[in-house]
């Protein structure tokens, strides 16, 4: 009797009983759905235009822009894909910039938010309860007029020149500041500058293979890996070798008001639009990514910290190595989204006038360009900033997960 039942193999279900087949046959009809229903707008989308003499072609890309883009010198007799290009590189320099501060408040603020001083904690609490619940768009108008527009900084004209705050016993300028212009210092290129560039790429190949040297050391020998000072070291030392031995390729260049007292001369400007959209942004999402993070160092489990604390570890060191570390699992796939996110809302910045994507492309239908083509485009274009983000987060995310075994 035993035998018997040992030798029976069990049965196949039948194939519209079988979960693999269902599922395939599911993804394929829900495919065909879809293409389907995209084909039939799409047709009534062309129809509907052909009817009333609307052109489906995208030829106009070729066409003049016939305006001016804010602050750039875009020149208005290029066409609309170079319009648009210069949409996205200023959708790209917003959004970028704000994603870098986004990350650095969230994170400070969301470990503020355990902190054990009193103070500490409650101001990080005020401010993710105050700028979550406050619609992004709002604190873009805040910054752009309550701060700029009519706010305490004086007019940038010639009979008012711009605030400045320099360098401490120097008279080299660290920042320029009026109600329309900001000016930081920047970086000037020389002779080899060029090549000093490719050298830095090199320098930082080395680093890489230096961290990945001290690790290997520490896997196999339990010595202090300490890859953060070598590969600092190899990095900066190469570069000042390099640096000495093309004579000076590269110099500071600082913000100056130019002659005609209108315009900022050396260092890097920008406009109260950008810093209104950029900063906004970064300080709305900054309060959802310091809830995220607070979360996720509350899913470490308890006895990470209280093993860390055993090993006398100081409250730096066990978020530096045990609590953050693991927090970083639980916390970058909800942080892509907000990443995300920031970049969609950076299609606001026309409340402040800032020439994104979204605005120059609402000018040029403006302007007498198909309305069709133009949001097809435009859709196009930050379905392509969603698509690089989340792929270059996701190869993040993959080098943070554990490996199975």
């Amino acid at each position: 009797m035993t035998d018997t039942l040992s030798e029976t193999k069990p049965s196949r279900p039948p194939f519209w009983r079988d979960v693999r087949v269902i599922r395939v046959v599911a993804q394929a009809v829900a495919l065909v759905t879809v293409v389907l229903t995209v084909r039939y707008l799409l047709n009534n989308l062309v129809n509907n235009l052909n009817d009333v003499g609307i052109s489906t072609k995208f030829d106009f890309l070729d066409s003049p822009a016939r305006f001016q883009v804010k602050d750039s010198n875009f020149d208005p007799d290029s066409s609309i894909r170079a319009l648009i290009w210069r949409g996205v590189q200023n959708t790209a320099a917003s959004a970028f910039v704000g994603i870098l501060l986004a990350l650095a408040i969230g994170v400070t603020v969301g470990v503020g938010r355990l902190s054990t001083n009193w103070v500490v904690r409650k101001l990080s609490t005020l401010y993710v309860e105050t700028l979550r619940n406050i619609p992004p768009l709002v604190i873009i108008i805040f910054f752009g007029f309550a701060i700029f527009t009519f706010g305490p900084f004086s007019p940038f004209s010639p009979g008012s020149p711009p605030g400045e705050i320099t360098f401490p016993g120097t008279d080299a300028t660290l920042l320029m500041y009026s109600n329309q212009r900001l000016g930081i210092p920047s970086i000037a290129t020389g002779e080899n500058s060029g090549i000093f560039w490719i050298l830095l790429l090199v320098a930082l190949v080395v680093a890489a293979g230096v961290w990945r040297w001290r690790t290997r050391v520490n896997i196999e020998t339990g010595e202090p890996h300490r890859r953060v000072r070598y590969s600092l070291g190899a990095f900066l030392g190469l570069g000042i070798i390099a640096f000495f031995v093309l004579g000076v390729p590269i110099t500071g260049s600082f913000p100056e008001v130019s002659e005609g007292g209108r315009l900022i001369d050396g260092g890097l400007d920008t406009n109260n639009a950008y810093v209104s959209v950029t900063l906004a942004l970064a300080l709305y999402t900054g309060s959802h990514i310091a809830e995220i993070v607070r979360g996720s160092i509350l899913a470490v489990p308890k006895g990470q910290n209280e093993a860390a604390s055993a090993l006398a570890l100081s409250g730096f060191q066990r978020y530096r190595f045990v609590v953050l570390p693991q927090a970083a699992r639980i916390a970058i796939p909800p942080t892509i989204n907000q990443f995300l996110n920031l970049t969609k809302n950076t299609s606001l910045a026309a409340a402040v006038a800032y020439p994104d994507l979204t605005q120059v492309v609402r000018t040029a239908i403006g302007n007498d360009q198909p309305s069709p083509q133009m949001i097809l485009i435009l859709m196009g274009c930050y379905l392509a900033f969603s698509i690089v983000i989340s792929l270059i987060l996701n190869v993040v995310n993959r080098r943070f997960q554990l490996a199975g075994r």
